[in-house]
C-alpha cells in the first residue's frame, strides 16, 4: 500500500513513517521540509513530497497515487491561544479530506487528540465517568482542543458526501517511548491529562492500522481513543480518583481494579485489532 504521512518530520510522524515501512508500505513523507536526521530518508520504498497543506493545490499534488492518508500535520500546542493553532490545523484536516475525496483515495487516518475533552490545556479539567470511552461528551475549552473536534466534525461531513470513504479520528494521548518516559513526579498537575500515555510505537500501529486493516467491521467515521491501559504513576488509578475526581462516576460494569487506566480502548480492538503495547 502507498501511504502519505503527513507531517512525517514531527515526533509522532517519525515513528509512522518508520512503522509503516517496517509493515512493508511503501511511504510518501509529506512536510515543508525533510530533516536532515530523518532514520527514513534513504530508505528505498520512502519518497518525500514538499508542501505547505494550507494550500489546498499543494494537497492535491502531494497526494496523487497514494491509496491512504495518515493525517498528522498539524500545530500541537494551543501556542498563544488565540488564533494561529485552531486556524492552520482546520484549514490542513479539512484540505486533506477534500483532497482524498478529489483523488479517491478512500482510506484516510487523522490525528485527533484526548484533547477533545475538557483536559490538560483547560482552565480547570471536567470528566463525567470513568472509564472514557468514544461517547464522552466533548467540551474543549481551548483553540487546539476545538481544531481537533472540528477536524472530527469535517470528517463527519466528508463522509456523507463521499460514502465509500473510511476515516479514523485517532484520538492519541501522550506519545512517548515508555512508561518511565512518561512518570509524573507532579501528580496535581498531571490531573488534567489523567496520568495516562501511548508508546510512541504502539500509537504509529494505530495510524497504520487505521488505513490498512479490513474495513468490514466500520464504515464512514470512527472516532477511537489509543491510551495505554496502565497509567503513569505511582499510585493506581483508584487512589488518584479519589484524591481529584471523587465525585465522577465508574461506569456500571467496569471492575474496579487498581491496575486499570482511565480510558476504555475496547472500540479500537474490537474494530482496529489495536491492543496496546510497550514496544520500548
Amino acid at each position: 500500500m502507498k501511504i502519505a504521512v503527513t507531517g512525517c518530520n514531527g515526533r509522532v510522524g517519525r515513528r509512522v513513517t518508520l512503522w509503516a515501512l517496517k509493515k512493508d508500505h511503501s511511504v510518501v513523507g509529506v512536510d515543508h521540509i525533510l530533516a536532515e536526521d530523518a532514520e527514513f530518508r534513504d530508505n528505498p520504498a520512502f519518497s518525500f513530497v514538499q508542501a505547505d497543506l494550507k494550500d489546498f493545490d499543494e494537497a492535491l499534488r502531494a497526494f496523487e497515487g497514494c491509496d491512504g492518508i495518515i493525517q498528522l500535520a498539524s500545530v500541537s500546542h494551543p501556542m498563544d491561544w488565540k488564533v494561529n493553532t485552531h486556524n492552520s490545523n482546520v484549514v490542513i484536516t479539512w484540505n486533506v479530506l477534500r483532497a482524498a475525496a478529489e483523488l479517491g483515495i478512500v482510506r484516510i487516518a487523522q490525528a485527533s487528540s484526548v484533547n477533545v475533552l475538557r483536559g490538560v490545556f483547560s482552565t480547570e479539567p471536567h470528566f463525567e465517568y470513568f472509564p472514557i470511552d468514544e461517547s464522552h461528551p466533548c467540551l474543549p475549552d481551548e483553540p487546539y482542543g476545538l481544531s481537533k473536534l472540528i477536524a472530527e466534525t469535517q470528517a463527519d461531513t466528508i463522509v456523507r458526501r463521499y460514502p465509500s470513504m473510511r476515516v479514523a479520528s485517532i484520538r492519541l494521548h501522550w506519545s512517548v517511548p515508555t512508561r518511565t518516559r512518561a512518570f509524573r513526579q507532579n501528580t496535581e498537575r498531571a490531573r488534567g491529562d489523567l496520568w495516562s500515555y501511548v508508546q510512541e510505537d504502539a500509537s504509529a500501529d494505530a495510524f497504520v492500522r487505521a488505513v490498512s486493516v479490513d474495513t468490514d467491521k466500520w464504515l464512514a467515521h470512527e472516532r477511537f481513543f489509543i491510551v495505554a491501559p496502565q497509567i503513569a504513576a505511582r499510585e493506581d488509578w483508584l487512589e488518584l480518583k479519589q484524591r481529584y475526581f471523587p465525585d465522577v462516576t465508574i461506569r456500571s460494569g467496569w471492575k474496579e481494579n487498581g491496575a486499570k487506566g482511565f480510558f476504555d480502548c475496547s472500540k479500537a480492538e474490537q474494530l482496529l485489532g489495536w491492543v496496546h503495547q510497550d514496544y520500548a
